[in-house]
């Protein structure tokens, strides 16, 4: 009887467990989510780049007008043109380059606009060594032409890139960068002065050109889905959108661009007042103090633009309460402006309560219209904050010459009145768009 050798088949039972399937979905969609985050940080660090560099090419010049007065020979009106031309360029190019971000690409107006914000600073320096306030002026307005293609864009730019809670967080953020530069840009153009004292109008463009490469690099700006408007059609959906919301846009612009006046008006205050008996206050430590009142309008901004989101009822209260603040801390100003402590304390709550204000005004202005639009109406609002800028300075020095009193009187007056607009017209529905 013959033995088979033919090799016996084995059973083989594998199993599967859905647990595990489970498991490892979860760790790839965490990690998935993580690269998110990651690529989230690195965009908002992008963003708050363009209106860093936006401020620091203003505030950082702040703390050595004085001497930019007394080295050129000029006189203090002439002094804050410095800063007021600046300002006056940029928020009459501001709705050019809103519309034309609208019609071409955000990056494709941003980009040239940092060059060309970079290179003037370069002029600028130069027309300080060779003493020729006509090219320092001529630079500073070709600067300001190039700020405004900068952050108003950035803004939009933010609109188009993220929606509900992460664009009330990134709007914040950029507010937040926005007051960070003011804050650091005293102490940044007090030490660079240690150095030489026009240094500031150097470094001004490395910081331009980082920003420039963090958004050439960091940024993948989200594709069109329509065809630009013609301009007829673009100008009449703006005029649309003012007949449907100009009562409480034109209110939000006057509130957004007053905050700004007096932000810059009471920095060019100090910036002259401390330098003078009985404060004595020069240099780094100058730059410190001015930078004081900044830090809380920083620490607010941030804060407030994170826990906002879109909740319209929040934003109406906290937009209330900080124009209160505003007014009823620059009225205590009357009297209580020789106490350097107690001053810089009424101004610092001053600064909070702007930093209730503006997340609030950015988020229901970039979320009040389509993306097709949405380049010119923040733009609008830009410009007006621009403007605010420019007076503040010649305008603070003129009543400055009068008498210290009448500069509280009329900012705690007109802070008044932006009260009065903001809580009779200014009402956000319960969830902002």
């Amino acid at each position: 009887m013959a033995v088979s050798t033919k090799p016996r088949r084995k059973l083989t039972i594998s199993f599967t467990s859905e647990i595990a399937e489970r498991a490892e979905g979860q760790s790839r969609k965490a990690d998935q989510e993580k690269g998110k985050g990651a690529g989230k940080i690195k965009q908002y660090i992008a963003l708050s780049t363009v209106p860093l560099v936006l401020v620091l090419g203003n505030s950082m010049l702040v703390p050595i007008l004085p001497t930019l007065r007394n080295k050129l020979g000029i006189s203090q009106f002439q002094t804050s043109l410095v800063i007021s031309l600046f300002s006056i360029a940029a928020a009459l190019i501001i709705p050019i380059a809103g519309y034309l971000s609208d019609r071409f690409s955000r990056k494709a107006v941003i980009i040239p606009s940092l060059i060309v914000y970079g290179a003037a600073g370069i002029l600028a320096g130069f027309g300080v060594v060779w003493d020729s306030y006509g090219m320092l002026i001529g630079a500073r307005a070709l600067q300001g032409i190039g700020a405004a293609g900068t952050a108003p864009i950035a803004m939009a730019l933010v609109g188009d890139l993220y929606k509900d809670g992460e664009e009330s967080q990134a709007l914040g953020l950029i507010e937040a960068a926005n007051g960070s530069g003011k804050v650091i840009s005293p102490i940044l153009g007090s030490l660079f002065a240690l150095i030489v004292w026009y240094a500031a109008f150097f470094a001004f463009p490395v910081f331009c050109a980082l920003s420039l490469l963090a958004m050439i690099f960091l940024i993948k700006e989200p594709a069109k889905k329509e065809e630009p408007k013609p301009i007829k059609q673009y100008v009449v959906s703006v005029k649309k959108i003012f007949a449907k919301n100009g009562r409480w846009l034109v209110a939000s612009f006057f509130g957004g661009s007053l905050a700004l006046f007096i932000l810059f008006g009471v920095l060019f205050f100090l910036s002259d007042i401390l330098e003078k008996p009985p404060y004595s206050i020069e240099g780094v430590r100058k730059g410190f103090v001015l930078a004081i009142p900044l830090l809380g309008m920083v620490a607010t901004a941030y804060v407030t633009g994170s826990k906002i989101r879109k909740n319209g009822v929040l934003m109406r209260w906290l937009m209330n309460i900080g124009l209160a603040l505003m007014t009823v801390s620059l009225a205590l100003a009357i009297w209580l402006n020789t106490n350097l402590y107690v001053f810089i304390g009424l101004l610092t709550l001053s600064s909070i309560g702007t930093g209730l204000l503006l997340p609030c005004l950015n988020t229901m202005i970039t979320g009040a219209v389509e993306k097709a639009e949405r380049g010119m109406i923040t733009s609008l609002y830009s410009s007006l904050r621009f403007f605010g800028v420019a007076f503040g300075p010649p305008l603070f020095g003129w009543m400055m010459a009068k008498s210290h009193q009448l500069v509280f009187i009329t900012v705690s007056a007109l802070s008044l009145i932006a009260l009065g607009l903001v809580f009779f017209l200014v009402k956000p529905g319960k969830q902002v768009q």
